[in-house]
């Protein structure tokens, strides 16, 4: 299939009427799907912000902390394919449940262990690697389900609204977080946090997606794995719009990614605010809040074309954005751009998964969605040192900023590589 294919598929023709806003929730599946996702992604950061703050409280370790950033992003970039064959091979409804299982499971512990006073590091570092790995378990699988509810036609909104009710999780969850602790304390708040993961759990049991749906379109299944990796990307080497689009996550995550949120705390405090910890809070929030208006605007109005283009010049202007943040010294001005930073991130790295989803042959899809995981998640680990380590050296504001221009540069070459075949 061709980059011609594509964008035929995903973006109306000439002529013909644009898809209708939020074309995916016009699937009953997808809906429910999309609410108790975004209620699990919140479950999510609920046990992050619980866990994180006893964590610092019992022992105060910014090597343990370090720790956690690894257990979560490290996951995806060892078995982010693995789990993708998974997910060709079996039910991904079942593959989804057993990641909320473990999830359920490491937040129940982590009330035990905390109610019993009984937490030790080794505890903890078990706990954050078994939570890491549910998250990688679920990813790829909840792609797969997404297609085998909206079909190619609404993948495109399917994937962003995914994305959007993720980050809507993400928002809500550190304020949900406090006020649990703050109203019933950490460990009740964490029992009460297993809840939360039921409704998608309980859905999943009946709903008639899955395997069963896509077995006439299934190939031989192998196991995944780095030589199944390789084989992989070596049946879609001539497809350039699947290798721009992981290479384009992987570039975006390896020199940028998220790192910049990690260190909020001390761009806040740069930014000369009174309330440093206000301050912070407020920056984070926005940068969640653009993603999830952003996801919410582009489904409501149909705009751009789901091109590989449109992709890499949106993550080009993010780049921008970003440096932007790092260079300005105005308060209001950083918290515009973290907002537009987050809009622009939701929209290119959503429409790089599609377009990676829609020309995936569907013998392959769950490992080219490992693939793409791999490399948008996976390389976040590494992202930390670009602008972490960095910024030790020449100070955040710069190893920021460099990291972001060098990427504009990296981003640049990729685009005139994609539009060869457009």
């Amino acid at each position: 299939m061709t980059d011609r294919t594509v964008q035929t598929v995903a973006a109306p023709r000439e002529g013909e009427s644009a898809p209708p806003s939020f074309a995916a929730l016009r699937h009953r599946g997808f809906r429910i799907y999309f609410f108790t996702t975004a209620a699990a992604m919140m479950a999510d950061n609920i046990e992050h912000v619980i866990s994180y703050w006893v964590l610092f409280e019992k022992f105060k370790s910014p090597a343990l902390a370090g720790f956690a950033v690894l257990s979560h992003w490290l996951p995806f970039l060892f078995f982010s394919v693995y789990f993708g064959a998974m997910a060709d091979r079996f039910d991904s409804r079942r593959i989804i449940q057993i990641a909320m299982a473990m999830f359920m499971v490491v937040s129940f512990l982590w009330a035990v262990l905390l109610y019993t006073d009984t937490i030790e590091v080794w505890h903890a570092c078990l706990l954050l690697v078994v939570h890491g790995l549910a998250g990688v378990l679920w990813a790829p699988a909840s792609q797969v389900l997404i297609h085998d509810i909206v079909g190619r036609e609404n993948l495109v909104s399917a994937v962003r609204l995914n994305a959007t009710g993720r980050q809507l999780g993400v928002f809500l969850g550190p304020g949900v977080g406090g006020v649990l602790m703050l109203l019933i304390g950490p460990e009740a708040g964490l029992i009460a946090n297993v809840l939360i993961y039921v409704p998608l759990v309980w859905w999943l049991w009946r709903a008639p997606y899955g395997q069963a749906t896509r077995r006439q379109e299934r190939g031989t299944a192998r196991p995944g794995g780095l030589t199944d990796s390789v084989r992989t990307l070596r049946e879609v080497a001539g497809n350039r719009t699947i290798i721009s689009m992981i290479v384009l996550a992987g570039v975006t995550s390896l020199f940028v990614g998220n790192a910049f949120l990690a260190q909020m705390p001390e761009y806040a405090h740069d930014l000369g605010t009174e309330k440093a910890d206000f301050s912070y809070a407020v920056l984070l929030g926005a940068n969640a809040a653009g993603a999830f208006i952003g996801g919410m605007i582009l489904e409501s109005r149909g705009l751009l074309r789901s091109t590989p283009q449109t992709a890499i010049v949106l993550a080009l202007l993010w780049c921008v954005s970003i440096t932007g943040f790092a260079a300005t010294e105005s308060y209001p001005v950083a918290v515009s751009l973290m907002f537009v930073a987050g809009f622009l991130s939701l929209a290119y790295s959503s429409m790089a998964q599609a377009l990676v989803q829609l020309e995936s042959p569907a013998h392959l899809r769950g490992r080219l969605i490992g693939l793409f995981q791999m490399s948008n998640n996976g390389l976040r680990a590494f992202s930390g040192i670009t602008v972490g380590l960095l910024g030790s050296l020449i100070g955040i504001h710069w190893s920021l900023a460099l990291s972001a221009l060098l990427l504009v540069a990296i981003t640049a070459v990729l685009l005139a590589f994609s539009m060869r075949s457009a």
